[in-house]
């Protein structure tokens, strides 16, 4: 039984005695009990291990007070679960070494069976959940199949992902084909996070922003779609597309629980695309974080009365930035629990 359930019923449009709070990449770079494990484990290490995966994936509940936990792990574990080769190095982000680029290359990708590829993660989430003891809501994801097409064939980050469009508008039927073996490959992934104790799930399209329209429906949406109808029975969605604020009206109906938002588009407008049956959750710009505590807690108040009453999940519109401050963090989530209507 969860002591703290407000994520959930915000999520579900139940009325609530306030707003639930929470931050995107909350597990992680900016504690200084994260960095003290972080010296000690490389990355996938801290993914792979489910004791260090829930200790991190507890630590922000613990000492920042959000409304719920995160699942620590990342979006690349899905590539690699693939059969690609997946290296994170220190500063520099994700490599991809061997991308896709041909037919050929695709011979070396499957849709691989997720508990054995990726039952650490699925151990890790029983952990976490069984050392939560039901403080709060336990949230996993997967990134969406256009990014992580992304990283597959481009090969590294990028801020524009040129050669990824590129092979979707030169090679369509590859991209295709391997933007549905993702898919299935996330949906047989979500479904088992949720088994294991997922009371949530977020889809993240960091480069949903990079296409069109017309583009992010046919190479992105599309295949959301699909995911969040395979869960629907299962487990409760939020859609995460950084930058399509443009088809939030399309996202909408989808049929997710939640939608997040970055700090590009006022609630208001948020609102009018989405209509009042889904919950929208953001947005709050990370780089603020870094401003002195009165004006966080100003801004965080204007924000939370520019969102309006109900149907809310206040978090940030990207992920925390790794030199924000832990009392400014806690300022954040804090002046949300303070709020009062």
């Amino acid at each position: 039984m969860l002591q703290n359930d407000l994520l959930l019923r915000t999520l579900r449009g139940e009325p609530t005695e306030r707003v639930p709070v929470w931050m995107m990449r909350q597990a992680g770079r900016y504690l200084p009990e994260y960095m003290a494990i972080k010296n000690k484990y490389g990355f996938f290490e801290r993914c792979q291990t489910p004791e260090l995966a829930a200790a991190i994936t507890i630590q922000p509940v613990d000492i920042v007070g959000v409304d719920a936990a995160i699942l620590f792990s990342d979006i690349l574990v899905v590539p690699q679960a693939m059969g690609l080769e997946v290296q994170l190095i220190e500063s520099k982000g994700p490599i991809l070494p061997n991308p896709i680029a041909t037919v050929a290359d695709l011979q070396r990708v499957r849709v691989p069976d997720v508990q054995e590829s990726l039952g650490y993660v699925f151990e890790a989430l029983k952990l976490i959940k069984q050392e939560l003891n039901g403080r709060v809501p336990l949230i996993g994801f997967a990134g969406a199949p256009w990014t992580l097409l992304c990283y597959m064939v481009e090969g590294k980050g990028s801020k524009t992902f040129d050669k990824a469009k590129e092979f979707c508008y030169t090679q369509p039927a590859l991209a295709h084909t391997l933007l549905q073996m993702i898919t299935d490959t996330t949906i047989a992934y979500l479904k088992a996070q949720a088994k294991a104790g997922a009371d949530v799930v977020q889809i993240f399209d960091s480069w949903g922003g990079l296409l069109s329209p017309h583009d992010f429906e046919t190479y992105s949406l599309y295949y959301i779609r699909q995911i969040v109808a395979a869960l629907k029975d299962e487990v409760l969605t939020i859609v995460f597309a950084k930058g399509a604020w443009q088809s939030l009206d399309a996202m909408a109906a989808t049929g997710a629980a939640g939608l997040g938002i970055d700090w590009c588009i006022k609630p208001a407008t948020a609102r009018q695309f989405v209509g009042d049956n889904i919950t929208l959750q953001g947005n709050f710009d990370p780089a603020k974080l870094l401003a002195p505590i009165p004006v966080i807690k100003k801004e965080v108040t204007e924000m939370l009365q520019a969102f309006g009453k109900g149907r809310y999940v206040a978090n940030l519109g990207h992920g925390i930035l790794p030199h924000v401050p832990v009392d400014h963090a806690k300022a954040f989530v804090d002046t949300v629990k303070e709020y009062k209507w």
